[in-house]
């Protein structure tokens, strides 16, 4: 009786043991593939930003002959009314502290 006993003990371990191996082969063969889809997805994610900064800086460089020109146009009106810029400024810059007081 005792050597039966001990036989499907020992069955039973050498079971357990087969079936710990096979999951620790499944959880590394799961890391492995969870590892190749966190790197393709940071991949995609890089081109993705990438294709977007190309995109963006093309825009800019189309718009910056009409950015310059905005920006002469207001500097000579500037130059040609100063009381008026300098109460735009007054307005601007009070409405600003009004925000950052309200934030507080």
């Amino acid at each position: 009786m005792a050597s039966a006993l001990t036989r499907f003990r020992e069955d039973l371990h050498d079971d357990m043991q087969d079936q710990v191996a096979r999951l620790t082969r499944e959880v590394s063969s799961l890391r492995k593939m969870v590892s190749r889809q966190g790197q393709a997805a940071y991949a995609d994610a890089r081109d993705g930003a990438g294709d977007l900064y190309d995109d963006l800086w093309e825009r800019v460089q189309d718009a910056m002959p009409d950015i310059r020109r905005g920006a002469r146009r207001a500097r000579d009106t500037a130059r040609d009314n100063p009381v008026v810029t300098a109460a735009v400024a007054v307005g601007v810059i009070g409405l600003l502290a009004v925000l950052l007081t309200r934030r507080s």
